[in-house]
């Protein structure tokens, strides 16, 4: 390995830098340090052909390339620059001596000082390399010189030797023993990770039944939850199938009642009258058309035949014992009032003359409005009178027939209205019907 280049300047007159010759053991170590100082650099500044050795340690990297590395130190300043750098940034004591031109210890390798001062090449390298090659080439004539000159020194020597032959015996024992061991090891360490995987698959097996018994424990809350939700609504549908059941004990309980209540006094009133409806004709008036030529169709005074209109024949329907009278409330007040009146003044006019009506003949009175017309002021309210406004989605004539539907068969249950459809509907439960002239009449006689 050779360079002709310092790190100076040339001089005016260029000439040529003497020729540096390393020895073989300076030109090991100068390949030593270089493979160690290239693991500082990255691998782009290091040569393309060195890249591939980066990836061994030092060591091996010296021995398969020494000749690469020789020639790429050999062939330019470059690569030996960076290197340089790399060991500069290592802060060593002989690196730190040698870079800034100090005297270096006597006890330092020779061959090592020479290396350093090739790669650094600090002021006056030339003169240090050549003194440690010089130092390097008398290392084996002082070694010769020191080699023991009597008999004595060779029998020690041949003794060291014997106890060095022992000693390389007692060390090839304990390197077996250590291989050995270490086959324990490996066997060791086999056992330990098939016992680690052995442990991971229980733990997964582990994990795996945990969710699954969590799955399970879910499944049932929630059957559990279900179940109990069909039993809640099973005691609801029995609650509600009860309360039905007691709410139509007592409208039959009622109906009985005042079945009852009417029959007994339709009991008491036969005693003094028949309780039939009023009719215009009498016997009288059939033998007068049978066997009379001009029969009198004139109506006699004292009779009780009466109109459809006269307000006594709504007396004598609320006579009748334990009477019920419904009343139509709009069909009633806006054919008497509805050109003069208000809705709500027609509604008070009509509940006022129903509370007087009550209070002369006993009889329970019922009045339904139409609870979709537009109600304003206060609900009319009067004593012995029940005020119905019919619900959203429905009409009064409707709530005016289930009225008298509920009512039990033989009290009398008379209706106001002048709806020919709610007559007849209302006739079919057996239902007195009074047109509602007849009403307004009696309400103005008072």
């Amino acid at each position: 390995m050779t360079s002709g280049d310092d790190g100076q300047e040339p001089t005016d007159r260029d000439e040529p830098e003497p020729a540096v010759f390393l020895t073989e053991p300076v030109r090991r170590r100068t390949v030593e340090i270089a493979s160690a100082a290239m693991r500082g650099l990255p691998p782009a500044k290091v040569p393309a052909k060195l890249r591939r050795f980066l990836k061994f340690n030092p060591a091996r990297r010296a021995k398969l390339a020494r000749a690469d590395i020789a020639a790429e130190l050999a062939g330019g300043d470059e690569f030996r620059a960076r290197l340089g750098e790399v060991l500069e940034s290592t802060d060593a004591p002989l690196v730190r001596a040698i870079s800034d031109g100090k005297p270096v210890s006597a006890m330092a390798d020779p061959s090592e000082v020479a290396a350093l001062a090739y790669l650094l090449r600090p002021e006056g390298w030339r003169t240090l390399v050549a003194n440690a090659a010089e130092a390097s080439r008398e290392e084996p004539k002082a070694a010769a010189a020191a080699e023991p000159a009597d008999a004595e020194a060779a029998r020690r020597l041949a003794s060291a030797d014997k106890e060095n032959q022992r000693l390389r015996g007692a060390l090839a024992e304990q390197r077996s023993a250590a291989s050995g061991l270490q086959e324990e090891l490996r066997r060791a360490r086999k056992d330990l990770r098939e016992a680690e995987e052995r442990i991971a698959k229980l733990s997964g097996d582990l994990a795996a039944e945990r969710g699954r018994l969590k799955q399970a424990d879910s499944e049932r809350r929630a059957e559990r939850r279900r179940l109990e939700g069909e039993v809640e609504s099973l005691r609801t549908q029995l609650e509600e199938i009860r309360r039905a059941g007691r709410e139509a004990d007592r409208l039959a309980d009622s109906r009985l009642w005042l079945l009852m209540e009417t029959l007994s006094g339709t009991a008491i009133g036969l005693r003094r009258e028949l309780g039939l409806e009023p009719v215009a004709e009498r016997p009288a008036d059939y033998v007068a058309e049978e066997h009379c030529a001009e029969p009198d169709t004139r109506e006699a005074e004292g009779s009780r035949g009466l109109e459809q209109t006269d307000p006594q024949r709504l007396d004598h329907l609320l006579s009748l014992p334990n009477s019920h009278l419904i009343v139509d409330g709009y069909n009633v007040t806006i054919s008497a009032w509805g050109d003069t009146l208000t809705l709500e003044q027609q509604r008070n006019r009509l509940v006022q003359g129903l509370g007087a009506l009550a209070t002369q003949t006993n009889a329970e009175i019922t009045v339904v409005f139409d609870g979709a017309d537009p109600i304003f002021g206060a609900k009319p309210s009067a004593r012995g009178v029940r005020v119905l406004f019919s619900a959203k989605g429905e009409i009064a004539d409707d709530v005016v027939v289930d009225l008298a539907r509920v009512e039990p068969k033989g009290r009398p249950v008379v209706v106001v209205s002048s709806d020919r459809e709610v007559a007849d509907r209302v006739r079919r439960h057996d239902a007195y019907t009074v047109p509602s002239p007849m009403l307004v009449k009696r309400i103005q006689r008072g």
